[in-house]
Formats: C-alpha cells, structure tokens, sequence
C-alpha cells in the first residue's frame, strides 16, 4: 500500500507533483466509473466468459509490462515463500469473485446496486480495520458506519432481501485491500502474480468453451472480437494511473477522488441505461450518501490538523 507524502505549501515542484498526480487520480476512478459501458458493449458473452478473458488477457497485458521494465527479481522469491503464495492465492480468489459479480451484475442490469458497494467500501475499510486491525472508531466514524447501516438496513426492509451484490462486491474488495495492506508485493507485481494463479484455470475454462462449441469469442462480431482482448488494458491502466496518483497526493485526496467511480456507475445505470430508481431506493442511497459526507468530512478535518502541526513543528 502506498503512503503519499504530505505536500508541503509554497513549493512548487510539490505543486506541480500533485497537480500531475490528481489528474492521474482523475483518470483512474473516472476508467473505473466508465468500466460498465465496456462491459455492456461485450455483453454478447456471458459473464463468466468475459471474466476468463479478463483473467487471461490481464496477465498477458502485465507480462509485457514487466518484460519492459525488466521487473522479473521479485518473482523469484515470491514463488518459493508459501506465505506469500498463500495470500495471493486468497487475494486472488477475492479478486475473482469480486470481477465475476461486477460483471455479471453490470449485465443483468443491476448496474445501480453494483455501485453501491463501491459508494459503502470504504466504511466496510474503517469496520475490517477495527475487527482485524484492532483500530479504534472516533466518533463520526460510527456515526457514518450507524448511518450506512440503517441505509442498508432500509434497503433490506424495503426490497425484502439483503442488497447482496453491493455487500458482496464491498466486503470481497474490502477483505482484497486488508490482505493487499501486509502483502509485500508492489500493486502491478500482487496483481501480476494474482492473475498468473487464475490464468490456468481461466484458460482450461475458455479451452473447454471452445470445444464445447459454445464460446463466443472469437466467433462474434468483429467489434466484439476486438474489444474483448483489450480486457487486459481495461484492467490494468486504470491501476498503473492509480499507482501513480498515489505517489504523488495525500490519502486524504485519494479518499475522496474514490468516490468519482461509484458515482459515475450509478449515473451511467440510471441515466444512460434506464435502470430503475424509485423513492424508496433514494431513500436508502441518501442514508449512505450522508454517511459519505460524514466520513470524507472528518477525513478533510484531521488531515488540515496534521498539515498545520506539521507547518508549526
């Protein structure tokens, strides 16, 4: 996980670092809030068809990353520590789970419900931390995680079911991120090794397609055909952007650049694909929205505190 440093004012190379870093930011979660109109393009394949091809076409997309930058060290060491092939090897089923209910919900029209697990991860992020990190709730941190709660508690009441796929989507990511937190791994070498440990069972999936006589690709339109390899890039640039942002702001702005995904999800399921919104859905959604407020507020506070004692010492 990356700890950006605090950018100190009045220096302009600083300046410059962060300007450069939320565009980078700015272009990560806006990849990731698009991410449903690429898979609704490529809906002509089953979910489970396109999450083969991602697996596949994301680790040969990471090869020739790393054969460029000629980061292959770490693959060594990584391969003979059980430790951590077992945390990858966990992370990385995470991962599949989290991929194949996205685009499986992205699909099937639930596009609104998919992007309220991103809008309450990072609440479920304070929540794992206090149950496995032994973090402590301040007080609008429970007042936020008491707010989503009853949002979601309301949606449940309503619909007369759990909103299964954002919790879904929310904890597989959140539990992704604790694991991801210890591992020692960079971001592209975790999720080159991640997708290297799906790769064969993806691949033997997509061959068994094949000769089953029902895999789409390559058997569609050439649009299709085309989009579908670009899974890989889909995947990873938007990370590589992310890395970079990283770098180069404070946490605190990455917290609330975070929100441009979910947020560019949710307009595309309603305004773009027509998916229902009633009242008592909004009712629910406002819960959590201001649950949001409540957290990226304190979140703004304490950082500007850090900043000025930081300035004074």
């Amino acid at each position: 996980m990356y700890t950006p440093p605090l950018l100190m004012a009045g220096h302009q190379t600083d300046a410059l670092m962060d300007n450069k870093g939320l565009l980078y930011g700015v272009a990560a979660y806006t990849a990731w809030g698009l991410l449903p109109i690429y898979w609704r393009t490529i809906e002509v394949l089953p979910a489970m068809e396109i999450l083969g091809q991602r697996m596949v076409w994301s680790l040969l997309f990471l090869l020739l990353l790393l054969s460029y930058r000629r980061q292959w060290a770490w693959l060594r060491t990584a391969l003979r520590d059980r430790r951590i092939m077992l945390t990858y090897l966990v992370t990385a089923v995470l991962l599949t789970i989290n991929w194949g209910v996205y685009i499986w919900a992205v699909n099937a029209n639930f596009i609104v419900e998919a992007s309220l697990g991103y809008f309450i991860n990072p609440l479920v992020n304070v929540l794992l931390g206090v149950l496995f990190l032994g973090e402590r709730l301040r007080t609008w941190q429970l007042v936020a995680v008491a707010a989503a709660t009853i949002g979601v508690l309301y949606l449940t009441i309503t619909y007369g079911s759990l909103p299964w796929i954002g919790l879904t989507l929310a904890f597989t990511f959140g539990t992704y991120g604790l694991l991801r937190k210890k591992a020692p791994l960079e971001s592209i070498q975790g999720l080159s090794l991640e997708t290297g440990l799906m790769f064969f069972p993806a691949l033997v999936y997509l061959i068994y397609l094949q000769v089953a006589g029902t895999a789409v690709f390559p058997h569609a339109a050439p649009l299709t055909n085309l989009l579908v390899p670009l899974a890989g890039l889909a995947t990873a640039l938007p990370l590589l952007w992310f890395g970079t942002a990283a770098h180069r702001v404070t946490l605190t702005t990455l917290g609330i650049l975070q929100y441009i995904a979910p947020t560019g999800q949710f307009l595309i399921g309603v305004l773009v694909f027509g998916e229902p919104f009633p009242p008592e859905r909004l009712i629910g959604y406002s819960l959590i929205w201001v649950a949001l407020i409540i957290y990226t507020t304190e979140r703004v506070v304490l950082s500007r505190r850090a900043k000025m004692r930081y300035a004074q010492s």
